[in-house]
């Protein structure tokens, strides 16, 4: 059984609902899951993990700024681990994008960082225009006009395809 940690980054709630998701599979196999937000890890103990996973969401092209930090400033902990790391955005909604060798948001995140997690995963996210603020709303719409995507403003789409999220638990599972 091991001690596996959870550290993520949800601008809108959904990549923290992956995470959950990861949780409850990974915890079939009696390993112990616990999730921590990425502006909570510094008061945590983190050697005391036997796997770490990080996840985190996409907004306007851009993994958040605390993901960068954490990873930064826990690399040679991460290395010394067994880690995983994934992504969630819209754009893996296409087949052509939603794996790691395909999705730009991964790879340019693998380039701008040092860590390199043995395991990688690309979901794609939630489209929720009447959760979004007025300006997030427009952006987003546009964002959406130029790929093709669903541009309607009571617009609410689930992209996620969760029996990839639950292989990817699987996966963490027996690492």
């Amino acid at each position: 059984m091991s001690n596996i940690l959870i550290i993520y980054s949800t601008t809108d709630g959904h990549t923290l609902e992956i995470c959950r998701y990861l949780q409850k599979v990974i915890e079939k196999d009696a390993h112990q899951v616990q999730l921590i937000s990425v502006n909570d890890w510094s008061s945590h103990d983190l050697n005391q993990f036997d796997k770490i996973i990080v996840g985190a969401s996409i907004r306007y092209g851009k993994h958040s700024a605390q993901i960068y930090r954490f990873v930064r400033k826990n690399k040679q902990l991460l290395d010394s681990k067994l880690s995983a790391f994934f992504s969630v955005n819209v754009v893996a909604r296409k087949p052509e994008k939603n794996k790691p060798d395909t999705n730009p948001y991964l790879k340019k995140f693998l380039k701008q960082i040092d860590w390199k997690p043995k395991e990688l995963a690309v979901f794609a996210g939630r489209l929720d225009y009447p959760s979004y603020s007025y300006w997030d709303r427009q952006i987003i719409r546009f964002i959406m006009l130029i790929t093709k995507g669903p541009t309607a403003r009571d617009t609410i789409v689930e992209y996620t395809n969760w029996q990839d999220v639950e292989s990817f638990g699987i996966r963490i599972s027996r690492m």
